[in-house]
């Protein structure tokens, strides 16, 4: 029997591990998550030695060195439940398992992240967890998996918050820190209750390999996403970020100027930024785009606030994203398909908008070209160039001491 003292340490003891957890999942995506999805290249193609490696390229092509973290497996990995309602992996594609795969994912340095849905199958009509979350997200935790994208087909007419409220609670429950993805599709506006449920959430329905406008029912452009998360930037921070969903750079359809815009506006609006190509193969402007380390560096800003349109002329349009130390990233996006934009900018003149803490009266801020890779002057002189039609102009500003 428990005595009455021993019991109340217990309880004691249960309580500090309980908050000492909380305070650790709080801390989960301070900034937006950043690593690479199956779905995007290989749909349900995949297999262990294709995650295996992944892993070994996302450390010998860099990718690792700038940030990238998550490997995560997407849909077709599960085949059913035996006798006690367990997900089985499937044996002919994972024979070692999934934790064995998870631990030579973690052997590398990185982390693991595997894929469900809220609804009774998931969108390639594989068991979902509805039903079976707690049971699932301990089986996730003791595989070691870091990272859940939770989609939402088959949902059978449940309410959407209280189904990732229900998946959220299971995985905090398992005691394991995992950075929970709401993969919803943002039918039901998930930024303004998903803060505290999971890290991340879909604003838009898929994307597919298209720069501008719909190719099929749900799926999405690249512009048609940036027009839609927009007006979301007051939604999005450290361990709560809007999610335009993964990249299509490097799957061929965009061409260089679009994929470096892609990538550009993604790291603009503080996205997730989970690569969806074959990083093995590679060439070397898709890699250069990819671990543009200043582009990144922008995204991956400490302060977590989400850029916003702050002019639009016709189909150009200038974007503003507030980072610490007091300096801005300020990008010039030319949505025209057919011109070019010969841009002469007086800095003074237009200025920085909505960006309180920055002065161009008072001060002069040193203007560096970001893909470039160099400083082009300052802001006591117009900004003079020429983007290309469906390119971008990225440039970070910080204030010259004197």
């Amino acid at each position: 029997m428990i005595s009455r003292k021993n019991g109340l340490a217990v309880l004691v003891m249960v309580f500090v591990r309980i908050v000492a957890f909380s305070q650790s999942t709080d801390t989960l995506a301070g900034t937006p998550p950043m690593g690479w999805n199956s779905w995007n290249k290989f749909g349900c193609n995949v297999s262990e030695t294709l995650i295996k490696e992944i892993a070994d390229a996302m450390v010998s092509n860099k990718m690792k060195e700038v940030g990238y973290e998550y490997i995560v497996i997407d849909d077709c990995w599960q085949i059913g439940r035996d006798k006690d309602g367990n997900i089985i992996p499937d044996p002919k594609l994972f024979p070692s398992g999934i934790k064995a795969l998870g631990d030579y994912i973690h052997s590398k340095g990185l982390k693991f992240g595997i894929y469900s849905c809220a609804g009774s199958q998931t969108c390639q009509k594989r068991p979902g967890s509805k039903g079976y979350q707690f049971q699932d997200a301990r089986a996730y935790a003791s595989w070691g998996v870091d990272f859940l994208k939770y989609d939402w087909c088959y949902n059978d007419g449940q309410n959407a918050k209280a189904a990732y409220l229900t998946m959220g609670e299971a995985l905090k429950a398992t005691g394991r820190p995992i950075v929970f993805s709401i993969c919803e599709w943002g039918t039901n506006k998930p930024w303004e209750w998903g803060k505290g449920i999971g890290h991340l959430w879909r604003t838009t329905e898929d994307i597919v390999n298209s720069f501008d406008g719909d190719i099929y029912w749900g799926g999405l452009s690249v512009l048609s996403i940036i027009d839609l998360q927009a007006n979301l930037y007051k939604y999005a921070g450290p361990g709560h970020w809007n999610d335009p969903d993964m990249l299509e750079v490097g799957n061929s359809i965009l061409n260089y100027t679009q994929s470096k815009t892609h990538f550009s506006m993604w790291a603009m609006m503080a996205a997730p930024l989970m690569a969806g190509n074959d990083i093995r193969k590679m060439d070397k402007p898709t890699a250069e785009i990819l671990t543009n380390n200043e582009v990144i560096a922008v995204d991956q800003d400490e302060l977590g606030i989400q850029g916003r349109r702050f002019w639009v002329f016709g189909k150009h349009e200038i974007w503003l994203k507030e980072l610490k130390n007091g300096e801005v990233a300020i990008c010039f996006l030319n949505r025209d398909a057919n011109n070019a934009w010969k841009l002469d900018y007086d800095w003074k003149h237009y200025g920085l908008g909505f960006i309180t803490n920055a002065n161009l009266d008072k001060n002069i801020y040193k203007v560096r070209d970001l893909w470039l890779h160099k400083d082009i002057g300052n802001t006591s002189v117009n900004l003079v160039t020429e983007i290309p039609p469906q390119g971008i102009s990225m440039m970070r500003l910080s204030a010259i001491k004197n």
